[in-house]
């Protein structure tokens, strides 16, 4: 073996050896810090779910079957009060808005009435247009809307689009109102 082929070879030994030692402490710190990226989603959603229905004393999830995983998803979740009445259903609803997915929380008085409000947690709609889904302007049309009204304005209902984003503010709606309607067949 030539001196230029010994010196690649140990190049590439080496590569190789700083290559494994830095997947080895990625795998070493993904664990914890997955079980605590966990337990922080968690806190931001009962967070979420607390501003949309304050007079809840807690949230009961309301879980689907179990998937392939033995795992249960929590498809939405009973608001309840001190005494354990149901007050209100809350949820988190994804749906696909302009430029991508766009996940929104919601909250329905527990006659299916009223939206109580909703909070938009993520999107990748365009900043400037879209993206004003985010705005109290926008998200404080939702509080206390009769579900009857739950609509653009064009379309009759009393949610006002966003001038240049019709797609991103009807997906909002889609999203609200699709989800509650599930919730309203799943307790009926």
């Amino acid at each position: 073996m030539s001196e230029s082929n010994k010196d690649t070879a140990v190049i590439i030994g080496k590569l190789f050896l700083i290559s494994a030692v830095a997947a080895l402490m990625l795998a070493v710190t993904y664990i914890p810090t997955q079980a605590q990226l966990e337990q922080n989603i968690i806190a931001a959603q009962k967070a979420i779910l607390a501003d949309l229905v304050p007079e809840a004393a807690n949230f009961d999830p309301v879980e689907g079957p179990e998937n392939a995983a033995g795992d249960r998803e929590v498809l939405y979740y009973r608001a309840v009060d001190g005494s354990g009445n149901i007050i209100a259903y809350a949820f988190f609803q994804q749906q696909v808005g302009s430029q991508g997915m766009i996940v929104v929380a919601g909250a329905v008085d527990s006659s299916f009435s009223n939206l109580l409000g909703m909070d938009v947690l993520s999107h990748v709609e365009t900043p400037g247009l879209g993206a004003k889904i985010t705005t109290p302007a926008f998200k404080n049309q939702f509080r206390g809307v009769p579900m009857e009204q739950l609509a653009l304005s064009r379309s009759g209902g009393s949610i006002d689009a966003i001038t240049g984003a019709t797609v991103s503010s009807q997906a909002v709606v889609n999203a609200l109102d699709t989800k509650i309607n599930e919730i309203e067949a799943a307790e009926a």
